[in-house]
């Protein structure tokens, strides 16, 4: 039996569609890369909010009037009665960590197999940790994926030097609050230790943070990375909004002063780092004067890079019971009007490159500009951020690090030329 998987939503729910097909693999399944060639299709579903739920009904919809479909993931640990109701064609349904049970649903014994990574040569995904400890009243993640549960440091040592073997050059940590890990396996939090671990791995060039809880960002961890030779100067953390209002009534544990007091702190002591935040606009009860208040500190803040989500009600959570007031079309308008700001800040960022000559990781080619070389500088993390376009006298491989000398801004891409030493 031919299988293939589709893997939806963010890069936490990619490092477990890896993990699947290393125990598909493992246990004998043929794999095919191609959903139209496959017998049997497993898809690994996003339930986080409303545009990715709906993008998990839209998938499996397409596949299981025409193949056998497996569904599982988030949107199954929120949903499954009501999936198995309406779509009773699919074959089976598991929740979130479920590969062995899946392994076994297709008759087959599970066996211990490696990740098998889908990303290019360049980077792969670290998972660090499972579940959250925030009680957010927007976000349904507890819910789905539970409390916080650290990995033990040995085995993700263990799976950054398979990686590093792999031969991946820039570990990409995620977890759903990256800076709190360690704190309920070793009593204290316990990433610095773990970043200085992973910077004695043969191989490893680049260890990116993403996803950092502002109020866990503590200066500790800043002048860690301040002094590091690996850990990027790259910090994403999600603020979700400026308004002291609006932060209480989300239960962000952090208000204006706060956000405004971190991001002084790291650019002070790190005057070259990079920020990228996201924000959550159309709340329940964010007013226009909330709204306002938030156009004029990405403004005033000038953020490298900027994600804007639209509120989506989610059941279980508290903000859930706020209702729903702000028509969507009025959500869209107040998303288009940040990104339209924000796009101006981050080219005026981008444009501060030029000239400059910086170290890149080649990640591959683009195919729709006549097979054109790409990479990521420092600045720029994977699928979220733009890329940058390689002009070479030669031919590059993915992983290969190269200096480039940044020649164009083209929005939110950059335009470099290799730089050859005689």
């Amino acid at each position: 039996m031919k299988v293939g998987v589709i893997s939806l939503g963010c890069a936490k729910n990619l490092v477990d569609t890896e993990v699947l097909l290393g125990k598909l693999k493992a246990s004998g399944v043929k794999l095919v890369s191609n959903p139209k060639k496959a017998d049997l299709i497993i898809i690994n579903t996003c339930g986080f909010i409303e545009p990715a739920k709906r993008e998990a009904i839209e998938t499996i919809l397409e596949f299981a009037d025409k193949k056998k479909v497996i569904v599982m993931g988030c949107l199954v640990q929120r949903y499954k009665e009501e999936l198995q109701k309406e779509i009773p064609e699919v074959m089976a349904y598991f929740g979130t960590e479920s590969w062995d049970k899946v392994v076994s649903f297709l008759g087959l014994k599970p066996a211990e197999g490696r990740r098998l990574l889908t990303t290019p040569k360049s980077y792969a995904y670290l998972k660090i940790s499972e579940g959250c400890n925030r009680l957010c009243s927007f976000c349904a993640i507890p819910l789905i994926r539970g409390k916080h549960r650290s990995k033990p440091i040995k085995e993700l040592l263990e799976e950054a030097r398979y990686l590093a073997e792999e031969g991946v050059k820039e570990l990409c940590i995620v977890s759903q609050d990256t800076a709190y890990y360690g704190r309920d396996l070793y009593g204290r939090g316990y990433l610095i230790k773990l970043l200085k671990e992973l910077e004695r791995i043969e191989g490893i060039r680049w260890v990116r943070l993403l996803y950092l809880y502002p109020t866990e960002l503590e200066e500790e961890l800043i002048d860690y990375i301040a002094s590091s030779e690996k850990v990027l100067p790259y910090f994403d953390m999600p603020l979700q909004h400026i308004s002291n209002r609006v932060l209480k009534s989300m239960r962000r544990g952090h208000d204006e002063a706060c956000a405004r007091a971190l991001i002084e702190k790291i650019r002070k002591k790190i005057p070259h780092a990079v920020l990228r935040t996201t924000f959550i606009v159309g709340y329940p009860e964010e007013t226009e004067e909330d709204f306002e208040r938030l156009k004029n500190f990405i403004e005033e803040e000038h953020f490298h890079w900027v994600g804007v989500f639209t509120y989506s009600p989610e059941e279980g959570t508290h903000a859930y019971t706020l209702g729903d007031p702000v028509p969507q079309e009025e959500k869209e308008r107040r998303k288009d009007e940040l990104l339209a700001i924000q796009e101006a800040i981050t080219i005026k960022k981008n444009e501060q490159f030029i000239g400059k000559e910086l170290e890149l990781v080649v990640d591959g080619f683009d195919e729709e500009f006549g097979f054109v070389p790409v990479g990521r500088i420092y600045a720029q993390a994977p699928e979220v951020d733009g890329m940058t376009y390689i002009e070479s006298q030669r031919e590059l491989k993915a992983g290969e690090f190269i200096k480039v000398k940044i020649t164009q801004v083209g929005g939110y891409d950059l335009g470099a030329v290799e730089e050859i030493k005689d």
